[in-house]
């Protein structure tokens, strides 16, 4: 399989273009901060993330795939399985290694300093998907790398994980109005934009709920779904209660926020 480097960007400009369109002419929620100052730095971490991540790791999981399948490592390449199911099945145990992986990075203190870079934007939308401080990428790197090699899973697999996922995150954190009844339905299978925006509420028990990316069904499984924010979508205040500021937006201060003691 050829490197998917352009069909990921591809995936990603379309879906960031369709969501940013879809929020602009149908906003769920007023933002209260101005967009461009937070559209620039977190586009500003985004393009951070992309050239540490190809200078410090140049191995990502799709090379991690080709390897182990070259090498007949991990579980699937030790088992005669269709090629289709093997897929399907590989897709859905990364899905739910993430979902697990979030609710680590929120139980753990000293993940949870990193994680909270994700959590301090003072507004939630398309770009607040992208959002993540560096040594957080690169520990979800790792981790997505580990399992890879231990279950063997097929470069297919990563190449269509890492496109749901990327699509998924820019419509869950989108800041646009799906309509009540398609809403109801679609969350009982994968994560909306007004499930998602109850884990980006400042009052505790609803930031620690709603961990999936793509799929709803973890949530309700490992009981750690909430249904809807305490004081309703239009009042629901977004962030962490200890980085209110709006300087603490700035790429600079995003760096360093796990490294200082927060009043």
């Amino acid at each position: 399989m050829q490197d998917p480097s352009l069909l990921r960007l591809a995936c990603f400009v379309t879906a960031f273009v369709g969501c940013a369109l879809w929020e602009a002419y149908s906003p769920r929620k007023q933002l209260t901060q101005s967009k461009w100052f937070r559209w620039s730095n977190n586009f500003a971490l985004v393009a951070l993330n992309s050239v540490l991540l190809a200078t410090l790791m140049p191995i990502a999981a799709f090379q991690s795939a080709l390897i182990a399948e070259q090498n007949q490592w991990g579980l699937f390449n030790q088992v005669s399985l269709p090629t289709p199911l093997v897929v399907i099945l590989c897709v859905l145990l990364l899905d739910c290694a993430i979902y697990l992986q979030h609710l680590v990075f929120h139980r753990i203190p000293v993940l949870w300093r990193l994680h909270r870079v994700h959590h301090a934007d003072l507004d939630i939308d398309v770009t607040t998907g992208t959002r993540f401080h560096p040594i957080e990428m690169i520990l979800s790197m790792l981790i997505k790398i580990g399992l890879v090699i231990l279950l063997g899973i097929p470069a297919l697999a990563v190449v269509i994980f890492e496109i749901v996922l990327n699509v998924s995150a820019m419509f869950n954190h989108s800041n646009a109005k799906l309509p009540l009844r398609i809403d109801r339905v679609l969350r009982k299978w994968i994560v909306t934009p007004d499930m998602h925006r109850v884990h980006h509420s400042v009052i505790v028990k609803e930031t620690h709920s709603n961990f999936g990316f793509f799929l709803s069904v973890w949530d309700r499984w490992f009981k750690t779904y909430r249904a809807q924010p305490r004081l309703g979508h239009d009042k629901v205040q977004i962030g962490v209660p200890e980085i209110q500021d709006g300087k603490e937006q700035r790429l600079d201060k995003m760096l360093r926020q796990p490294f200082i003691k927060q009043n």
